[in-house]
């Protein structure tokens, strides 16, 4: 009996590679290293689609345009949406000037926090000296006044 030949799906016989004659391949997988990434659209280019498509008036036109660009009817309502909100683009990633803004506001405000804690404690350090100090002085006072009345 003779040589086995595999038929593809294609119907020609199989090469090595996997392909068939034609070219076909057998089994066809995505690139591994090809990875989608999400479409950002900004807002001058949402506005002049939304404008192209409140022009279209003719059968398919709308259909056209979106195929022509790529999107899909549910971009237009979000984005017409947006548009009623203001359509404000947010950036994505770190703000680094507001986020250095408030680093410099932190740093003053613990610089402040650590000066006021110095003069409070120069200040408790003060109150306990004149407690101190009262209490001598009224120990000399009571003692001065039993001595004097001691002598009579």
């Amino acid at each position: 009996m003779g040589a086995r030949k595999e038929v593809s799906f294609s119907g020609g016989p199989e090469r090595s590679d996997g392909t068939s004659e034609n070219g076909a391949s057998r089994r066809s997988r995505p690139d591994p290293e090809v990875k989608p990434t999400r479409r950002r659209f900004t807002a001058e280019y949402k506005l002049e689609i939304l404008r192209e498509a409140d022009g279209c008036r003719a059968p398919g036109e709308l259909g056209a345009l979106l195929r022509r660009e790529g999107l899909y009817s549910s971009h237009l309502t979000a984005w017409r949406q947006q548009m009623r909100a203001g359509m404000v683009e947010k950036k994505r990633g770190r703000r680094p000037e507001a986020r250095r803004s408030d680093r410099q506001r932190i740093e003053q405000l613990e610089r402040e926090n650590t000066k006021l804690r110095r003069r409070l404690e120069q200040a408790e350090t003060v109150i306990s000296v004149q407690k101190k100090v009262l209490t001598i002085l009224e120990s000399m006072k009571t003692e001065d006044a039993e001595s004097s009345s001691g002598n009579d």
